[in-house]
């Protein structure tokens, strides 16, 4: 595990992701979750010039997508 999983793996107190931090997590391509943020599936808000998703983002993406696979 690189340090950056690590970190994430441990620091719980996280409000706001990077873009980069989100994919991680979804275990997806940086492009990909850039395309989730555009199409608005997933969660993000700007700050200044910077773009940040909200910590719980990623959970509730993956919650709608199995909810959705479920029901058809």
């Amino acid at each position: 595990m690189d340090t950056a999983q690590l970190a994430d793996a441990v620091d719980t107190t996280l409000v706001l992701l990077t873009v980069e931090e989100a994919a991680r997590r979804l275990r997806i391509g940086r492009t990909t979750c850039y395309g989730l943020i555009r199409s608005g599936e997933l969660e993000s808000i700007d700050i200044g010039r910077l773009r940040r998703v909200p910590a719980d983002a990623p959970a509730a993406y993956l919650a709608r997508r199995r909810a959705a696979h479920q029901a058809s």
